[in-house]
């Protein structure tokens, strides 16, 4: 692959990962502080758990690309809006330095367990973990008591837009 291919593709990718951010943001938001363990089986997390997951794994890909190297860092929130506050304050600067470097950062290989792959490969695997987990998420948000916002169009419980 070519530097300039490189660059094209984070772009692409960024403002992909950029736009999925306010989606799931959206959804963090949605999670209901008095129903935070919630869980459909005892195989799943719960949905704090799985909040938590979200805006950790997020910034675990993001932080991993634009420094060389991914290192998992645990981190548990006590309540989903501290989450969502993490989530707010940690994504839209990692998206900028991504977006900064240069396309032989974004051509270095990095290792996860078995896989070694381009940096820029994370950058795409990112986007569908969180694209993954969000689903999870707000198929969790009805049985807690919340209702699902808007994901890519109205939900069953946001309203549709007005006939013209």
């Amino acid at each position: 692959m070519t530097h300039e291919n490189a660059k094209i593709i984070a772009d692409y990718l960024l403002s992909q990962i950029e736009q999925e951010y306010a989606t799931t943001k959206r959804v963090l938001e949605a999670v209901p502080s008095d129903n935070t363990e919630y869980k459909p089986s005892e195989k799943c997390m719960s949905g704090l758990g799985l909040a938590t997951h979200i805006a950790v794994a997020e910034a675990f890909f993001l932080r991993g690309v634009v420094n060389g190297k991914l290192e998992w860092k645990p981190l548990e929130f006590a309540t989903p809006a501290e989450a969502v506050k993490y989530f707010e304050e940690t994504i839209p600067g990692l998206i900028a330095q991504a977006r900064a470097l240069p396309a032989e950062k974004l051509l270095q290989n990095l290792e996860l367990g078995p896989m070694s792959m381009p940096a820029l490969d994370f950058l795409s695997l990112n986007l569908r973990h969180a694209v993954h987990h969000r689903g999870q998420l707000s198929a969790y948000l009805r049985p807690m008591g919340a209702k699902v916002p808007s994901i890519y169009g109205p939900s069953g419980d946001t309203p549709k837009a007005a006939a013209h």
